[in-house]
């Protein structure tokens, strides 16, 4: 099982960016998706997670402009980022949890991904 991730990018104050995290896999099922963030010097910080179900959580700093969804036929979460701010700037990583059932034995496990470049100019 892999995980890709894509579509960070470098876009004015006040834009829009949406990020990809999908898992490959035939015989997969995608709990937890959750996507983080590391700016230069500053801790990794929890920007939002999107349960299976689709229950929503964020940070305070986000609500209101990123907004998490999924398509589970796909195994791929999005993170729709609007109205993005300078402070916004920072590398992007997104985790899932997944269930894989394509061995004798089911296997659960936490996939990272490599981190996608978010960069907002003022």
């Amino acid at each position: 099982v892999q995980l890709q991730a894509s579509g960070g990018g470098l876009v004015h104050s006040g834009g829009s960016l949406r990020l990809s995290c999908a898992a490959s896999g035939s015989r997969v099922t995608v709990n937890d998706m959750v996507w983080y963030r590391q700016a230069p010097g500053k801790e990794r910080e929890l920007v939002a997670s999107i349960t299976r179900g689709g229950n929503t959580k964020y940070a305070d700093s986000v609500k209101g402009r990123f907004t998490a969804t999924r398509d589970n036929a796909k195994n791929t979460g999005y993170l729709q980022m609007n109205s993005l701010k300078p402070e916004d700037t920072a590398v992007y990583i997104c985790s899932l949890d997944y269930l894989d059932f394509g061995g004798p034995s089911v296997v659960a496990e936490r996939l990272w991904g490599q981190g996608t470049q978010v960069t907002v100019s003022s």
